[in-house]
């Protein structure tokens, strides 16, 4: 190399640098890349996407072909710096060609381009996909023989690289990229597909309305009180039952009584006729697995059974999605029905009011384990049945029991507590 002039050394030593930063760069952004969103721009068609994935679906592949070119990069201009450092300065050369070109290899060829890599991937790995989709072709021959000793290296110990994990992600951790999807997603959309996430890990009989609140029709009362109660029916859809909701014969759709309301033809016979079947769901059913069925039955409610077929509560559609989008008859502005906001910021709560409810509302975790409604938690906490005064001190919350009806609490008096974030 003694002829060759040292511009021309240089300049080779320039570029070789500079592929070296591509091949460094390329490698860190293109195992960079955010799976999911590859699969997405691919799905849309963009075509640097489409090639990377195709490049990712055969690591080993790729993998090899970057430390292919990048060692052969490296090694090429570690000897043209020696060739340099010889003609400059003799026999010294070699160790200062030695430690410059460690320190330039190390600056420009590694540290930069991948840290920029890692940050921006996608404007690094895309064009590279193009690249290496023409370079992986004639040097598949190369890249196989690599590749086949590499591999039976590691098989050796037990490792195989065909005998991949799955990219499948559970709930938990789509929970947690949700959590963190910051403010690519606003706050309501982020907070829905939460809500969503969740939705499995309840049951029915956590969000139900109470046997004991029911609302229905009781046709052994008398005709005009049942026309006065149609009359003023605050829900569409109402259980139709024979002295109590143990015996229901039907539900009842009270929009379609508006005409025969109206023109005053509406009779017992005639609103018996029009009555559909009672549909009964297990409480333990997973609210994912009621939404499904309410939209294969078609049907809006349900009556909730215990195993012995015990009639325990209503459940409807409107519960569910309200477990998602959240409350439907009140604005974010005004009071909650069932809890009250007292002047020295503690809460009066209806103790049949669902926990999930108050949680979502007062924004604490009480458990929901044992107990669905505050009632149930109170009784759960004592041990005994409530008396007014009984309080129960929790994590996220202090609870005293204000009023009792019937043996259960009708108000509790509760005082929230900021949960420590660095408490497990």
């Amino acid at each position: 190399m003694n002829e060759i002039p040292l511009g021309f050394l240089f300049t080779a030593l320039a570029v070789l640098i500079v592929l070296s930063a591509f091949f460094s760069s390329s490698e860190t952004a293109l195992m960079a890349l955010n799976r999911y969103r590859l699969r997405h721009l691919a799905k849309q068609g963009q075509r640097g996407a489409v090639l990377a994935s195709r490049l990712l679906d055969e690591p080993d592949r790729l993998i090899g072909l970057i430390l292919l070119g990048n060692n052969f990069v490296n090694i090429l201009a570690s000897s043209i710096a020696t060739v340099i450092g010889l003609r400059l300065f003799g026999d010294s050369g070699i160790a200062i060609a030695t430690g410059a070109m460690t320190l330039l290899l190390l600056i420009f060829g590694e540290v930069a381009p991948k840290t920029a890599a890692a940050v921006f991937p996608e404007r690094f790995a895309f064009p590279a996909s193009f690249v290496y989709t023409f370079l992986i072709r004639p040097l598949r021959p190369v890249i196989w023989l690599i590749n086949w000793l590499a591999n039976g290296l590691l098989s050796i110990f037990g490792l195989h690289p065909k005998n991949r994990g799955s990219n499948a992600l559970t709930r938990a951790e789509l929970h947690t990229i949700v959590r963190e999807s910051g403010q690519r997603l606003p706050d309501l959309d982020q907070t829905m597909l939460l809500s969503v996430l969740e939705l499995g890990q309840a049951s029915v009989e956590d969000i139900m309305i109470p046997r004991a609140e029911i609302v229905g029709i009781d046709i052994t009362q008398d005709w005009d009180d049942i026309l006065d109660q149609l009359i003023h029916a605050q829900y569409s859809r109402l259980p139709v039952f024979e002295g109590s909701v143990e015996h229901t014969i039907g539900i009842i759709n009270v929009r379609r009584l508006i005409g025969p309301l109206i023109d005053q033809s509406l009779t017992l016979p005639r609103l018996k006729r029009r009555l559909a079947e009672p549909y009964y769901v297990p409480e333990g059913t997973p609210l994912t697995t009621q939404l499904l069925n309410f939209q294969r039955q078609e049907r809006r409610s349900a009556l909730v059974v215990d195993e012995y077929g015990d009639i325990q509560g209503l459940v409807t559609l409107e519960d569910i999605l309200e477990e998602i989008v959240g409350e439907f008859t009140t604005s974010p502005d005004s009071d909650h029905e069932g809890i009250t906001l007292q002047d020295d910021g503690r809460y009066i709560v209806r103790g049949n009011l669902p926990i999930r409810e108050i949680n979502r509302e007062l924004e604490v975790e009480l458990p929901t384990d044992e107990a669905s409604t505050l009632n149930g938690l109170v009784i759960e906490q004592l041990e005994s049945l409530p008396t007014v005064g009984a309080a129960i001190e929790l994590p996220d919350a202090h609870i005293e029991v204000r009023t009792v009806r019937k043996r259960a609490v009708d108000t509790a008096l509760i005082t929230t507590f900021k949960r420590d974030d660095s408490e497990g």
